[in-house]
C-alpha cells in the first residue's frame, strides 16, 4: 500500500545563521553582528517541508539526537503536521554555522558529527521505502535504499550539492539516483562535464544543476536546456534554502510527468521566492503561490537550448 507520494531520507539539522557585512575578517578579533538565530534546517528538511507545503503526501525519516536541537526539529514537524520517523543519532543532532553576507549569499560550516562509516539501520528505513511512490535521498548513510527501490520499481532522487565531480563520497548517490540535483558552485568551469558523467556512467535519466544568479541547466539523454532565474519580487535577504526550494518545486512537476521546461520554471520561481525570506526553511512556498509565480513569468521566462 502506498502511504506517501515521497519519502525523504536523511538531512535534518540545525542552522545557526550569522549575518556579516562580507565574507572577510576585519582587523581585530571580534565584530558586532545582528542577532544570531537557530533554524530547523538542512537539505532533507527543506525538501520534506517543501513537498509537504505543496500538498504532496510526504514522509521524512532521519536520525536525531536526544538533545535540545533534536527536540526543536521534532517540535517543528509536530507543528506543521509532517509525518516524521526518527531513530537515535549516535553523536547528537547535526548542525551548521552559516555566514550570510549583505547580498544574501551564504557560506556554511557543516558539522555532521556521525562516526566514520556509520549507516542507518536498514529496519529504520527500508520498510518505509516499500510504502512510497518516490524516494528522495539526502544522506549517504542509507546505502541499501537504491537496490530496494529498483526492485520495487520506485523512482529515486538525490542532491549532491557542491560536489566537485571526483570525490568519492557523492558517487554512491549521484550514480544511483534517477534524478540528480547539484550546484555548480563546486565545479563552475566543469559543470557540464560532471552532468554528462552522471548521465552516462550512472543510472540517472535527468540531471539538474543550479547556478545561483546564473540560472540553472538540465540534461537528459535527449534534451539540454539552460534556464534563467526568475526576477525577485523582493530584495534578496537570504539564499539559505533556495536550492532546496528549487529542487522541491521541480520534483512536484517532474513526478507528475510534466515537461522539463515547466519543471525548471517551477524550480526557478520557488528558488527566487526562498531568497526573499530570512532563515533556511522558515517560509515555504505553497502550491497556490507557486502557481501564481509561474503565471506571473509565463510570458517572459524562456529556457534556451544549447
Amino acid at each position: 500500500m502506498i502511504e506517501s507520494d515521497v519519502l525523504v531520507l536523511g538531512g535534518a539539522g540545525i542552522d545557526t545563521i550569522v549575518r556579516v557585512p562580507e565574507f572577510a575578517f576585519p582587523p581585530g578579533d571580534s565584530l558586532p553582528v545582528p542577532p544570531i538565530h537557530d533554524y530547523v534546517a538542512h537539505s532533507g528538511n527543506g525538501v520534506a517541508l517543501g513537498l509537504h507545503a505543496l500538498g504532496l503526501r510526504t514522509r521524512f525519516a532521519d536520525a536525531l539526537g536526544e538533545d535540545p536541537q533534536g527536540e526543536s526539529i521534532r517540535a517543528r514537524y509536530r507543528q506543521t503536521g509532517l509525518d516524521f520517523v526518527s531513530h537515535p543519532a549516535p553523536n547528537g543532532t547535526p548542525r551548521s554555522v552559516n555566514f550570510v553576507d549583505a547580498a544574501g549569499r551564504r557560506f556554511s560550516f557543516f558539522d555532521g558529527r556521525y562516526p566514520a562509516g556509520y549507516v542507518y539501520p536498514e529496519d529504520s528505513y527500508l520498510p518505509l521505502v516499500e510504502r512510497a511512490a518516490h524516494v528522495h535521498v539526502a544522506t549517504q548513510r542509507t546505502p541499501a535504499v537504491w537496490a530496494r527501490a529498483r526492485e520495487l520499481g520506485i523512482t529515486t532522487s538525490t542532491d549532491v550539492h557542491t560536489w566537485n565531480g571526483t570525490d568519492d563520497w557523492a558517487w554512491p548517490m549521484a550514480g544511483e539516483a534517477d534524478l540528480v540535483f547539484l550546484s555548480s558552485e563546486g565545479v563552475p568551469d566543469r559543470v557540464d562535464d560532471v552532468m554528462r558523467r552522471i548521465l552516462t556512467e550512472g543510472r540517472a535519466s535527468t540531471v539538474v544543476a543550479t547556478e545561483g544568479a546564473g540560472g540553472s541547466r538540465v540534461l537528459t539523454g535527449a534534451t539540454r536546456l539552460r534556464c534563467p532565474v526568475v526576477p525577485l519580487e523582493h530584495a534578496a535577504v537570504d539564499s539559505n534554502g533556495a536550492g532546496d526550494a528549487f529542487s522541491t518545486a521541480f520534483m512536484s512537476r517532474w513526478l507528475r510527468g510534466r515537461p522539463l521546461a515547466e519543471c525548471m520554471r517551477a524550480g526557478a520561481v520557488a528558488g527566487a521566492f526562498a531568497c526573499g525570506f530570512a532563515g533556511t526553511h522558515e517560509r515555504l512556498i505553497t502550491e497556490a503561490e507557486l502557481a501564481a509565480g509561474i503565471a506571473r513569468v509565463e510570458n517572459s521566462w524562456r529556457p534556451l537550448s544549447d
